[in-house]
């Protein structure tokens, strides 16, 4: 195995004991702490069945935890980050070695995003919660265009390249390194990074692993962020993480692909009407001092 392969996963596995570590404090620090009902690991095996596919999941998660009003507005950014990690890293395992891309191009990428979802978590965990709706409703509707797109043909199908080099990788760095950021804001990291790659010729096949591998090593770096601040729901993480890890290896092992494009445009529906929903709360909440850490229960 190729070197920077090897350093990768160590990477990883750092990454996912620190995880582990830092779940369990949060766990002993929350009174709110409770299981999942079986509508929140539903919601985790469904979006991370269709993330694994290429969908994404931080958008319809998003959508449904507005529709059904199961998580509050300001808790959502942190509670997608920690209760979809899990899956990220069981999606990393399966694509990352199946799937041959130019290691050093893999690693830089991975580690740059990881490096801008530091930096926003520790922006994101502190706004008001106001500020929160807007961004949350300005990223689903970001998303609900991209799908429309995709569905339309307007976007790229991609080249042929497994590496990019020059300037084409730098910016590839670059771009990733904000996405990352913009994880921890709740917009997710999949459509944009892959119209990204696509642009600079490289094969769409080859997103899965940059893309997944990316979000196993932002999401878990974004929530030791969230359990410091205590940004998230408890119950709708754990959800997340025990529907999601199963909905990914049943869509990577026996369902393994399906005809998308009548899903993204049901999809798209959720979503635009999700956005519309939380900017019209955002309009009606003037509370802007409120933080998403003030309704965290602590002992």
């Amino acid at each position: 195995m190729n070197a920077a392969l090897i350093a990768l996963y160590i990477i990883l596995g750092l990454a996912a004991v620190a995880f582990v570590i830092g779940a369990i404090r949060a766990a002993r620090r929350r009174k709110d702490r409770r299981w999942p009902t079986p509508t929140e690991i539903l919601v985790g095996f469904v979006t991370d069945f269709f993330d694994t596919l290429g969908i994404g999941s931080f958008a319809p998660t998003t959508a449904i935890f507005k529709l059904r009003r199961m998580v509050p507005d300001e808790m959502i950014p942190g509670t997608l980050n920690v209760g979809h990690t899990p899956s990220a890293f069981t999606e990393s395992l399966i694509f990352v070695t199946a799937i041959v891309v130019d290691p050093v191009l893999l690693v830089s990428v991975i580690v740059s995003a990881a490096a801008g979802a530091w930096l926003g978590a520790g922006i994101v965990a502190r706004l008001p919660r106001r500020a929160i709706q807007i961004t949350m409703g300005i990223a689903l509707l970001i998303a609900g265009s991209v799908f429309t797109a995709v569905n339309l043909g307007a976007l790229p199908g991609g080249g042929t390249a497994m590496t990019l080099a020059g300037w084409r990788f730098a910016l590839a760095v670059g771009i990733n390194f904000v996405l990352g950021a913009l994880m921890s804001a709740g917009i997710g990291l999949y459509a944009p990074c892959m119209i990204t790659l696509a642009l600079l010729g490289m094969h769409p096949i080859a997103a899965f692993p940059i893309m997944m591998g990316a979000c196993a090593l932002l999401q878990p770096v974004a929530s030791l962020r969230f359990f410091e601040t205590g940004a998230f729901a408890w119950g709708p993480s754990l959800g997340l993480a025990f529907g999601g890890v199963v909905g990914v290896l049943v869509a990577a092992y026996i369902v393994k692909s399906l005809p998308l494009i009548a899903l993204r445009w049901l999809v798209i529906v959720v979503i635009a009407y999700a956005a519309f929903a939380m900017l019209r709360s955002a309009a009606r909440d003037r509370g802007g001092a409120v933080r998403a850490v003030s309704t965290v229960p602590v002992d």
